[in-house]
């Protein structure tokens, strides 16, 4: 963003890079334990499971790579340190089960990491609204595939 698109986002861009820092953390804690999940899943339907993880993991590097880009233009740099990554998110990584078959827990795993998410873009949406339209439209389209991703994985744990 030019100066003039920074100028007229009316909240602190300093506390909003801040947010946008933890759920670029999030996202990235996110992708990986989806894609190791997805490594690492055995048993029954696991050719389902690893096929959906994989989605997923490629989507939330896609949101963290858009979030990255955000911050960018907002004058500001992501997370740099992966060592920091755990300590800036927002919710602590949640770690696979040791069980690789257990595909009910992993698919709990991942609605609650979804669900974290939701309540995280909810957040940073109600505080863009009508203040910073960039981000505000961005963290939505987000918000939107977090939601999608809950529900695929809420209706697999009601099988």
């Amino acid at each position: 963003m030019g100066k003039q698109a920074r100028a007229i986002v009316d909240l602190s861009l300093k506390e909003l890079v801040k947010e946008l820092n933890k759920a670029y953390a999030d996202e990235w804690l996110a992708f990986y334990l989806y894609w190791y999940m997805a490594q690492m899943v055995s048993g029954r339907a696991y050719e389902d499971i690893q096929e959906f993880l994989n989605k997923l993991a490629k989507d939330e590097l896609e949101h963290a790579r858009e979030i990255a880009d955000l911050i960018i233009k907002l004058g500001d740099a992501p997370t740099a340190n992966p060592m920091d990554l755990e300590k800036n998110a927002n919710f602590p990584y949640l770690s696979p089960p040791k069980n690789t078959s257990d595909i009910n827990r992993i698919i709990r795993i991942v609605t609650e990491a979804e669900a974290n998410a939701i309540e995280v873009y909810n957040k940073i949406a109600k505080k863009t609204l009508g203040k910073d339209n960039v981000t505000y439209q961005l963290i939505t389209h987000i918000l939107s595939e977090e939601v999608d991703h809950e529900e695929i994985f809420e209706n697999l744990l009601e099988r």
